[in-house]
C-alpha cells in the first residue's frame, strides 16, 4: 500500500488498525504525540483543544459526506444525526381506510371454512353472521366496527441494512496539501 495521508480514513476487513493507524472510535489522544493530525482535524470530532482531540466516532455510525447535495440538508464535519429507533406519530401516517364487506351465502353446499370464490362462511341471519351484518346483508360493515390502528407509541428499528467493518485512520504519513 502506498504511503497514506496523514488524517485519511479507510475501511479494514480486519479486527485491528494496522500501525501508524488507529480505529475511528471517538478516542481521545494527545496533541503532543500527534501535532500533525491535531492540525487537520482540530476539536471537529471532539476533545479540549488543549492537551487533547478526538477521533472521529464510527461506532454504531454510518459515514456521510459533508456539504449538501440536491434536496438533502447541509451537514458540516464531525454532526451527527439520525437515530437507530423512531417513534412514528399518527401525524406521520397517511390517513388510509380499510374496506370490509360480509357476504352471507344461503346455499350450503357453497359455504366453506375457509373464503374461496362464490362461497361465504355463514348463512344469512345466523348468530354468526348477525353480530356483524348490518341490514340489508352484503353491505359494508357500519363504520364504529373498525377502528384506526397506530403503532401504540412502540418505536421500530430505523437502520439501514449494514457490514461490520473497521473504520481507520492514518496517524503517520504524508501532511496533505491544502492546495
Amino acid at each position: 500500500m502506498a504511503q497514506p495521508f496523514v488524517g485519511q480514513i479507510q475501511l479494514f476487513g480486519f479486527n485491528f488498525a494496522p500501525r501508524g493507524w488507529a480505529l475511528c472510535m471517538g478516542q481521545l489522544i494527545p496533541i503532543q504525540q500527534n501535532t500533525a493530525l491535531f492540525s487537520l482535524l482540530g476539536t471537529t470530532y471532539g476533545g479540549n483543544g488543549t492537551s487533547n482531540f478526538a477521533l472521529p466516532n464510527f461506532g454504531g455510525n454510518a459515514a456521510c459526506g459533508q456539504g449538501q447535495g440536491s434536496g438533502l440538508s447541509s451537514r458540516v464535519m464531525g454532526e451527527t444525526f439520525g437515530a437507530s429507533s423512531v417513534t412514528l406519530l399518527t401525524t406521520e401516517m397517511p390517513a388510509h381506510s380499510h374496506a370490509l364487506n360480509i357476504y352471507t351465502q344461503p346455499d350450503p353446499s357453497k359455504r366453506q371454512s375457509a373464503p374461496a370464490s362464490g362461497s361465504a362462511l355463514a348463512t344469512p341471519g345466523s348468530p354468526s353472521t348477525t353480530a356483524f351484518s348490518v341490514p340489508p346483508p352484503n353491505t359494508t360493515f357500519a363504520p364504529q366496527m373498525l377502528t384506526a390502528a397506530s403503532g401504540g407509541n412502540q418505536p421500530h428499528q430505523n437502520q439501514q441494512p449494514y457490514l461490520a467493518v473497521n473504520f481507520c485512520i492514518a496517524l503517520q504519513g504524508v501532511f496533505p496539501s491544502r492546495n
